[in-house]
């Protein structure tokens, strides 16, 4: 099977780190443009896709196979194809479980997909954020709103989560990782319908500033 992905180096890095099967051959893009050179390709795999603005443009040529699209703050029923949404955000496609939500496609063409990329799909229903991201992201959340409260450090509150919880990661590691702007853009789209999920003012500005 040959797959197109459009990718980044890191989200590139991260994807390989399971291995991938014989099967599988790759070829690897940096823009939206050059999928028209790939029109053979058996699969797409957009990891860039909330980067480059929603513009799905690029991908009506694939329609009728299966394709993976890195949407967080967009649902299916949002974008308006029938795609395959992924949990792709920075440390988080690290994981041999993929985060995946269908609009009906074929569910064993993905997961067959997946298993060449050394993933075990988790069918999750079709809302914004996913389930690790919310869950993370609102983690990260009450650490920026207990620093505003001046309780401790970012050094301390990541000592205490890995050490009491026994997290890989403190929040403020996260945070890095995964992007400050990633995690302030899901909270404030959440924020909409959501109200617990208000962004602390102290993330958004560091987001901001970065």
């Amino acid at each position: 099977m040959r797959l197109v992905v459009l990718t980044n180096e890191q989200l590139k890095e991260e994807l390989l780190s399971n291995g991938v099967s014989d099967d599988c051959k790759i070829d690897w893009i940096s823009s939206p443009k050059e999928l028209l050179s790939h029109t053979d390709a058996d699969a797409v795999i957009d990891l860039l896709f909330e980067d480059n603005g929603y513009d799905v443009s690029h991908l009506t040529n694939y329609l009728k196979k299966s394709v993976f699209v890195n949407s967080m703050n967009k649902t299916i029923a949002e974008i308006g194809l029938p795609v395959i949404r992924i949990n792709a955000w920075p440390g988080l496609l690290k994981r041999n479980i993929a985060e995946v939500c269908s609009a009906g496609r074929n569910k064993n063409e993905a997961e067959k997909i997946l298993s060449l990329l050394n993933r075990k799909p988790e069918w999750v229903p079709d809302v914004k954020g996913f389930i690790s991201p919310r869950v993370v992201s609102m983690i990260i959340n009450e650490a920026y709103f207990a620093l505003e409260e001046n309780v401790s450090t970012k050094e301390e509150i990541d000592i205490a989560m890995k050490l009491g919880t026994n997290y890989p990661y403190g929040p403020f590691e996260w945070s890095k990782i995964i992007g400050l702007k990633n995690i302030a853009g899901l909270l404030t789209e959440l924020f909409i319908t959501e109200k617990r999920y208000q962004p602390a003012t102290l993330l958004l500005k560091e987001a901001s500033e970065q």
